[in-house]
């Protein structure tokens, strides 16, 4: 399912990044987020900075797949800056986080939304999860992550797809749910996904587990009083519904 994402310009992203801070931060700050994120895109253009985003490359040795940050394209890349920055899970950091789930998988749908090359979907296909799925804006990155589900292990079948589409337009399945979150979008679009997340809940009450990797928005799922706080860590929170 691709859509009109492969359309998406540098422009349209600046502009709309642009129009959704002034209309939830204002101008000032909006301008000041601004200059922050380009000096860090900049610094992080250097060589240098390159060599250091193959330190994750470990994972893809082993599995002969294409997951590494250090890999991603310019443009995409700078579009990152302004949709969310491409960062695959560490591995360990992944398989501790399912743990924490007390869960029979066989009857959960595990969804990433933002699962960019899908490094995530091919470590979720390890466990027994009814269906695997991943949610990805950028088309060259969704490419990349249906050659690394063809290719892992020889194929995971078709129980772990990754579609291209933007979330905040995702129709969440009527059925219990993992949902992967690795601070995956702006403040203004993590909103709107989770005005559709209650919708989906208010309409088929499914259970729902959601990992929020690198949760620097936290505060904006503990606003949803369907969502109640499991457990917390230095670098995730799991909330659920239900409790």
């Amino acid at each position: 399912m691709v859509s009109s994402n492969e359309d998406l310009s540098i422009a349209h992203a600046v502009l709309s990044w642009w129009r959704a801070g002034i209309r939830h931060d204002g101008f000032l700050p909006t301008l000041r987020q601004f200059l922050r994120e380009m000096w860090d895109f900049i610094r992080d253009s250097t060589p240098a900075r390159q060599r250091q985003r193959y330190g994750d490359i470990d994972f893809d040795w082993e599995h002969r797949v294409d997951t590494t940050e250090a890999t991603v394209s310019f443009r995409n890349r700078f579009l990152g800056v302004f949709h969310s920055a491409y960062q695959p899970t560490d591995p360990k950091a992944f398989h501790e986080m399912i743990s924490q789930l007390d869960i029979d998988y066989s009857q959960f749908t595990f969804i990433d939304l933002g699962s960019g090359k899908g490094r995530t979907l091919l470590m979720a296909s390890e466990y027994p999860f009814h269906r695997v799925l991943g949610v990805e804006l950028l088309p060259e990155l969704h490419r990349i992550a249906m050659d690394n589900i063809a290719r892992y292990k020889g194929g995971v079948g078709e129980r772990v797809e990754s579609i291209c589409a933007d979330a905040r337009h995702f129709e969440f399945p009527p059925a219990p749910m993992v949902l992967f979150l690795f601070n995956p979008f702006p403040q203004t679009v993590f909103e709107e996904v989770l005005d559709n997340l209650m919708q989906s809940l208010a309409l088929y009450k499914q259970t729902v587990y959601l990992i929020y990797h690198n949760p620097v928005l936290e505060l904006v799922l503990a606003g949803q009083p369907e969502l109640k706080l499991l457990r917390r860590a230095d670098q995730y929170s799991i909330f659920v519904t239900g409790l």
